[in-house]
């Protein structure tokens, strides 16, 4: 380290000269960490909330994560009340993580001086604080791109989805906790100072301040407004996929071609029965519904369904994704009746549901008790007075208020209650 000062940064960007803007100083920096700082935190609160929301500890075929150990611990039993809870807290964090793109690459735009210190190490405590650096750039990059790539349906990474952005997001919260400790007090200092610059080669300068700056063409505070702009921009041209309804339109970033047009199926889906593989001969009239409890089973046809008491739910469907539906009313039998026709007269306990798609994930999901009780949840037959359609699950699907919609299992063919999954 010695030598590294001795001989001097090398030419280019290591350079302090090298760095002209006049715009970058510990102001700006701050301001942009603060609105990150809250954000973050909310995006991994709502995180937290969305790995609740599968229920991980019920089943592995919820939970496909290998080897997560204390990572995955267990938050709660996720509630079916109220029915909108799990549309307003995942909508929240895929339209947050848009709308706070331009602030995460204004905000590394801001540092980029700071990323080609040099020398590179000058301390154990500077060596820490580098590393929590590049985990954080790294850990930043790769969740925001692997979400927005996920809200696209566009997977072109390697690996599940589920399991990168779950390891991904704790690499990142781990760097952001300790970078947070390192930079919180001198973030505060800066938004305290305003505005002004201070001198470059000064303590509070924080090594963004250009020795010489060019001729600025917009203020700190206007550059800060055009980051505010593009935010904006971003939460009219994404929120309508959270909404739901007419407001999709608007969602000009969503996924296209899911929707299925109009008429009492008209509403987003995100696979299709072909998509699937779902054959003709899986859904047709030879199809069964196998019910299992302890020592007992039940077949039925679609038409012994439709003359059990049929109830109707208006609920939405909300995915991973971020995208929501507005309410549907969904009819067909309660799940709590489908648990008495195999013995659970009172206590109906957890059930696994199984689809006629073959393989993939999801094709089968385990919902908890609470959930199989609510007198919303139901093997649903028909939405919006119509015949459900294929690529919406006919003949038959879960509907159960609050869950994510990949636990509204599509196409279903057998529910066993009561039975580890």
């Amino acid at each position: 380290m010695e030598a590294a000062r001795a001989w001097g940064p090398p030419p280019g960007p290591a350079r302090p000269e090298f760095w002209r803007s006049p715009l970058r100083g510990p102001w700006l920096t701050a301001v942009l960490g603060l609105v990150l700082l809250f954000g973050v935190t909310v995006l991994f609160v709502t995180g937290l909330l969305s790995y609740a929301a599968y229920n991980p500890d019920l089943a592995a075929v919820n939970d496909q994560t290998p080897d997560k150990g204390w990572l995955g611990f267990y938050l709660f039993s996720w509630p079916t009340s109220p029915y909108w809870l799990y549309r307003v807290t995942q909508g929240v964090h895929i339209v947050l993580g848009v709308v706070l793109v331009p602030v995460l690459l204004a905000k590394l735009w801001s540092v980029i001086p700071k990323l080609f210190a040099w020398p590179p190490v000058r301390s154990v405590s500077h060596g820490i604080e580098r590393l929590s650096l590049l985990l954080l750039v790294g850990g930043a990059g790769f969740e925001f791109v692997t979400g927005i790539l996920n809200i696209q349906l566009h997977y072109i990474f390697p690996g599940s989805f589920y399991t990168l952005h779950f390891y991904g997001a704790w690499v990142f919260i781990g760097a952001f906790v300790v970078h947070v400790a390192f930079r919180l007090p001198r973030a505060i200092r800066a938004v305290r100072a305003g505005t002004t610059q201070p001198a470059a080669d000064t303590e509070e300068a924080a090594g963004l301040v250009a020795p010489r700056p060019a001729a600025p063409t917009i203020s700190r505070r206007g550059a800060l407004g055009m980051v505010g702009l593009g935010s904006l921009a971003l939460f009219a041209v994404t929120a309508g996929q959270s909404v739901g309804g007419w407001w999709r339109r608007t969602a000009l970033l969503a996924p296209h071609g899911q929707d299925p047009g109009s008429g009492p199926n008209g509403f987003q889906i995100n696979k299709t029965a072909a998509s699937v593989g779902i054959r003709p001969s899986d859904i047709g009239p030879g199809w069964r519904l196998t019910v299992r409890g302890p020592g007992r089973q039940v077949v039925l046809t679609r038409e012994q369904l439709l003359a059990m008491a049929q109830h109707e739910s208006a609920l939405p469907i909300a995915c991973v994704e971020g995208w929501s539906t507005r309410d549907q009313l969904w009819s067909g039998v309660r799940l709590v009746d489908l648990a008495a026709l195999v013995g659970w007269k009172t206590d109906a306990p957890q059930v696994l549901v199984e689809s006629v798609q073959r393989g993939g994930s999801f094709s089968s999901a385990a919902l908890r008790d609470n959930q199989v009780r609510d007198q919303r949840s139901l093997l649903a037959l028909r939405v919006n007075g119509a015949v459900l359609s294929h690529d919406h699950g006919y003949p038959a699907r879960v509907i159960v208020p609050g869950a994510p919609g990949v636990l509204n299992t599509k196409w279903v063919t057998r529910l066993t209650f009561g039975e580890p999954a």
